[in-house]
């Protein structure tokens, strides 16, 4: 594949992919935490809000190991 002409380096496009992909993965899980904080926000963290953060935290560690397994076959 071509590199990608950045000044200063070159980025091959898998490397490219990955990096995308990862990055839009973090910040999905940014959002989601970011989502559940307003959400259930009344002065602190309520219990259903604790909970739904440690399901953000599992959906990402999930989302993460998919995406790794995912990117590993696309090489």
């Amino acid at each position: 594949m071509e590199p990608w002409e950045i000044p200063g380096m070159n980025i091959e496009g898998e490397t490219l992919r990955d990096i995308v992909v990862s990055v839009a993965s973090v910040g999905l899980f940014i959002v989601a935490t970011l989502i559940v904080g307003i959400q259930f926000d009344s002065g602190g963290l309520t219990s259903q809000g604790a909970l739904a953060l440690v399901g953000v935290i599992v959906g990402f560690v999930l989302l993460m190991t998919g995406v790794g397994f995912w990117l590993a076959n696309q090489h």
